[in-house]
């Protein structure tokens, strides 16, 4: 069962949430006319009265990028004001998951984002593990990830998350945790709602921005720590076979943070996964506020 936090943050202001509601025809809810982030905040381990948010600038902006695409002008500011305030009345204690949305809010009929209204919520939701971290099981979905020419992957467009669906049950009512989508040239490009690694040979390697993938910002933070490792990236197409043969298989994302791919189809993988054990506890540590070189990359809020 869903544990929502108390209060959201809802056209400017701070209410219950079971207030925040909308009109049934309200015209992002018909048309995916609407953008979402997501964010992690975890109480501080070592100071219960701050949460830490892990690159909420990042998130943030890429938010403020996606609402473009609705012709929408959001701030960085006001998105990371409003979250602010959000959680200091919540005062979670325990870790939450954020969800700032930016969407149409008029209840016109016509498929349009000129000569229209939008607006912004916040809600928060208790979110442990989102998958499994022992790892999960994959199938190749039988539906294709979108073109960058149909449609801004760019954005986090709520109408995208409709192949996402669609993949992510095909896969669970066939037996799999997750999804992997091709891309329309039949190259790998990510999973229902996460990027993907694989290593082969101890370099990293992940699909590039040309892959029609979603920009995560934990897919960032893991390149640029592995390149601060030492670690060789390449960003690069990956093909299917690829995946079968690599000696590492990970997922990376707000909700799922780095989650290894112990199976793919019917081909079990292998258990030792040195480069993804290491980045994994690296990103943990930074995290939870005990990884002082990264520590520009954490925010911490005074709940109390």
């Amino acid at each position: 069962m869903h544990k929502f936090l108390p209060f959201a943050w809802f056209k400017g202001e701070c209410i219950p949430f079971e207030k925040a509601t909308l009109s049934i025809a309200t015209h992002a809810l018909h048309y995916g006319t609407a953008a979402f982030g997501g964010m992690r905040a975890i109480p501080d381990p070592n100071n219960k009265d701050f949460l830490i948010l892990f690159r909420p600038d990042r998130h943030a902006r890429r938010l403020c990028q996606s609402a473009k695409f609705l012709l929408t002008d959001l701030t960085e500011d006001y998105v990371l004001n409003s979250i602010q305030k959000m959680l200091t009345l919540n005062k979670p204690a325990v870790p939450v998951y954020i969800r700032p949305f930016v969407y149409t809010s008029d209840l016109g009929i016509a498929p349009r984002l000129h000569n229209i209204e939008t607006d912004f919520f916040i809600y928060g939701i208790e979110l442990g593990d989102y998958l499994s971290p022992s790892g999960v099981t994959c199938r190749i979905s039988s539906w294709t990830r979108q073109q960058d020419c149909s449609l801004p992957l760019r954005g986090k467009i709520s109408g995208a998350y409709i192949t996402s669906s669609l993949a992510k049950t095909e896969a669970v009512l066939s037996g799999f945790d997750e999804a992997l989508l091709m891309n329309t040239q039949g190259k790998v490009s990510e999973a229902s709602g996460m990027n993907i690694f694989i290593v082969r040979n101890e370099q990293l390697i992940t699909p590039g921005v040309d892959q029609d993938i979603l920009e995560g910002v934990t897919r960032a933070s893991v390149i640029e720590l592995a390149k601060d490792m030492d670690i060789d990236v390449i960003e690069r197409p990956i093909d299917k076979t690829e995946l079968f043969i690599s000696d590492e298989v990970f997922l990376t994302g707000t909700a799922a943070k780095i989650t290894p791919i112990k199976k793919i189809e019917t081909t079990e993988l292998k258990d030792e996964r040195p480069i993804m054990n290491l980045l994994k506890k690296t990103l943990i540590d930074i995290t939870e506020g005990r990884n002082s070189k990264y520590e520009n990359w954490i925010s911490r809020i005074n709940v109390n």
